[in-house]
């Protein structure tokens, strides 16, 4: 019987290697509240993506939501409809106001030329999203926000490790906010964080994330429970140790779809920027069907049948959700290129797991939908 294929699946270190770090916290009963593991954790994702400061979070909705807070963002939010929920429920639930601008049709993030139309008197940040790992147009949207006054915060929750000549892309910006959910690149079952450049702001987020506790007597500021417990901070901490092998494995696999679908007429996927190091989270190819014989949706439920799980990465755009779809920016005629990308755009399973002859499998059934 076949086996399902999902997009991905999570990576984990032996087991072997984790217990020892249990019995310690079994041991010191020390679970959450910054203690041991948590420390470790941060000062080694700082050596490892060449950051300055790194807040741990439970996970990367709480991070986005403290992210906001942190910077006292109000008024509306220019970002991009085509990502994953909870960037603009975030705006949102910040009681801020989301603005959608279009994306650029080459990489799928936000078109930075399209963004100073949308600013009024009322815009206070802009929220891009590294879409697939893949960077933002990072000098344009810097000197946007420094233009108009704003706070520059990027949605890096796909992005874990990946650089531009040579530099984490995730000290661009005022801040960066990283994911750790078990489908992504990198995990610690549930976590994210938040990455900043001074002390200052790191303590300040750090009392946010902590119910704004400076100690046991005295509350300084409203906060959440956003800390990230002990048991995932060592996980984080074995996970570190094996990254390299899985970023490498995924770019093995990435680069096979590439090269076996190519020339399929009516195919296409994101080509890959110079000067920058990839984490290759995600393989989206876009359908069109005027010229591939399938629709997107037909492909997908093809796969589907086959047990493989691809997923329409990211259609329905966030404009198109209920909570969104009556705002003035959420107009399809305002995101013309989104619209019609979240239309086209299926991303298949990628993974370090994936088997050689899986994967040959879910190209063989791609290559024999586009026969006529």
């Amino acid at each position: 019987m076949e086996k399902d294929i999902f997009l991905t699946r999570p990576t984990l270190p032996p087991l072997e290697d984790l217990i020892p770090h249990l019995q310690q916290i079994w041991d010191s009963r020390f679970l959450t509240n910054g203690a041991q593991y948590h420390q470790e954790f941060e000062h080694a994702l700082c050596k490892f993506l060449g950051v300055k400061y790194c807040s741990l979070f439970c996970n990367g909705t709480a991070a986005l939501l403290t992210a906001f807070q942190a910077l006292n963002i109000k008024g509306e939010v220019i970002t991009t409809p085509f990502t994953f929920a909870a960037t603009s429920h975030a705006i949102l639930w910040n009681r801020s106001t989301p603005v959608f601008c279009d994306i650029d049709p080459e990489t799928f993030n936000i078109d930075a030329n399209k963004i100073e139309p949308l600013i009024t008197s009322k815009t206070t940040a802009i929220v891009p999203v590294h879409i697939y790992g893949n960077p933002c147009n990072l000098n344009k949207l810097q000197e946007i926000a420094d233009a108009y006054n704003l706070r520059l915060i990027y949605d890096a929750a796909q992005a874990f490790g990946v650089k531009k000549n040579g530099t984490s892309i995730l000290n661009y910006g005022d801040l960066s906010v990283l994911s750790f959910h078990a489908t992504k690149v990198f995990n610690t079952f549930e976590g994210g964080a938040i990455i900043c450049s001074d002390s200052k702001t790191k303590k300040h987020i750090d009392y946010l994330k902590n119910f704004g506790f400076a100690n046991e007597e005295t509350v300084i500021l409203p906060g959440l429970n956003g800390k990230m417990n002990e048991f995932s901070a060592a996980l984080g901490l074995l996970q570190l140790n094996h990254i390299d092998d899985a970023i490498q494995a995924r770019k093995n696999i990435y680069q096979n779809y590439a090269t076996s679908l190519k020339d399929i007429a009516g195919l296409g996927y994101l080509s890959e920027m110079e000067n920058v190091e990839y984490n290759y989270s995600y393989f989206p190819i876009t359908v069109d069907e005027n010229i591939f014989p399938q629709s997107r949706d037909e492909l997908y439920t093809t796969l589907k049948q086959h047990k493989v799980h691809a997923r329409k990465y990211f259609s329905p755009l966030i404009s198109q959700f209920r909570s969104y779809r009556d705002y003035p920016s959420s107009s399809p005629s305002n995101l013309p290129i989104a619209e019609h990308v979240a239309k086209q755009v299926l991303c298949l399973p990628i993974y370090p797991e994936l088997e050689k002859s899986e994967q040959d499998m879910i190209i063989d059934i791609v290559l024999n939908s586009g026969k006529n």
